[in-house]
């Protein structure tokens, strides 16, 4: 790929715009009409509380069978996102800068004493745009932190399919893309059928809506997750059979410990006293769950999303390091995160926190780290 096909290949055009203006618009309509669990949010600090339509599995489902009925009836190509990915990725990227721009400025003139909308400026020009200045920013009704990420994991999900009728198109389906695939539409399907859960998540509950989550959410999901599908498109890979299952219980186990650490968290803040692997759970200082994973490592979580995230990479083999990219920089930013999350927690609970690292001493990884 020569830098004049690059430069070329990046520059948005009509039809990548129309594309993403077009999915944008129907996760906005479909969004706010179709029937879906509603669920409130967490108190914020004025005593108010946001509430969240939960109803992403059923916008997800209908948008592909629809994308598929458009397809067999030639309205639309299977492999548009394929053919266009440069595109859509340089599209999209100058819509999420655009659009923290509007949320910089809309932000800075809020005269709103709320804490979803209560300004929150630093001073600092950067810092209020990469951070945010704002809670949760709404649009024409929709809060624009919940629709993104939505809009990330959709996209996520999309690119992968059309990457699979490209491969199909091309005479490359292999064992190792059916496999990557399969992980990835379970996770992302799983992601919508708990997608209540998000919404006690700390990126829903405390961070601002700056460019650091939209990006976040519409570019760094959808194309760099991916990626391991791109390179299995023009790199062939066969898997053994052991090698098949062994990739499928580092998926399994991942799920289990993110799913089931993620659920206990969710459960014990609607229910302190709900049971925790069929037993009272413990709680510290009254406030901190030290039961089941969250017994065995303060951010049991992490270790089961980043199994996962290793699971997208093995059906790659292991002859480059790009499809690792992904689980690479996971363990990077939740290292990070977790000392972040850490000195809030220590700076928030002080005595409690103390004691429960006491209690759980490990961080992520038992006996390691």
């Amino acid at each position: 790929m020569d830098l004049d096909f690059l430069i070329h290949a990046l520059i948005p055009s009509s039809n990548s715009v129309s594309l993403l203006a077009g999915f944008f618009a129907y996760l906005a309509i479909l969004g706010s009409i179709l029937p879906g669990k509603l669920v409130p949010g967490v108190v914020l600090s004025d005593s108010t509380r946001l509430h969240y339509r939960c109803n992403g599995l059923l916008s997800l489902l209908l948008l592909v069978g629809l994308l598929w009925i458009s397809a067999k009836m030639e309205f639309v190509s299977p492999t548009a996102i394929a053919d266009s990915g440069l595109e859509l990725l340089s599209t999209t990227f100058i819509f999420s800068f655009l659009v923290t721009l509007v949320l910089y400025f809309s932000g800075c003139k809020s005269r709103n004493k709320g804490s979803s909308l209560k300004p929150h400026i630093s001073g600092n020009l950067i810092d209020d745009w990469w951070f945010g200045i704002q809670l949760n920013p709404q649009f024409m009704g929709i809060d624009l932190k919940f629709f993104f990420v939505r809009a990330g994991m959709m996209g996520w999900l999309l690119i992968n399919l059309s990457v699979l009728a490209k491969s199909i198109q091309d005479g490359t389906l292999s064992k190792s893309m059916i496999l990557y695939q399969l992980f990835c539409a379970l996770y992302i399907l799983d992601y919508f059928v708990h997608e209540e859960y998000m919404t006690s998540t700390w990126d829903i509950i405390a961070e601002r809506l700056g460019f650091m989550l939209v990006f976040g959410d519409l570019v760094w999901i959808p194309f760099t997750f991916s990626i391991q599908g791109w390179w299995l498109l023009r790199n062939n890979v066969e898997l053994t059979t052991a090698a098949a299952v062994a990739n499928f219980f580092v998926f399994l186990i991942g799920y289990m410990v993110f799913r089931g650490a993620n659920k206990q968290k969710h459960d014990f803040k609607k229910n302190p006293k709900a049971p925790i692997w069929g037993k009272p759970p413990k709680v510290v200082g009254g406030k901190l769950l030290a039961s089941g994973y969250w017994g065995v490592a303060r951010h049991c979580n992490y270790l089961g999303d980043l199994l996962l995230a290793l699971s997208f990479s093995l059906p790659c083999g292991i002859s480059s390091p790009v499809p690792y990219f992904y689980p690479i920089y996971l363990l990077i930013l939740l290292i990070w995160r977790e000392r972040r999350d850490e000195a809030r927690c220590a700076e928030k609970y002080k005595d409690i926190w103390l004691e429960y690292r006491k209690l759980v001493p490990w961080r992520i990884l038992p006996y390691v780290y």
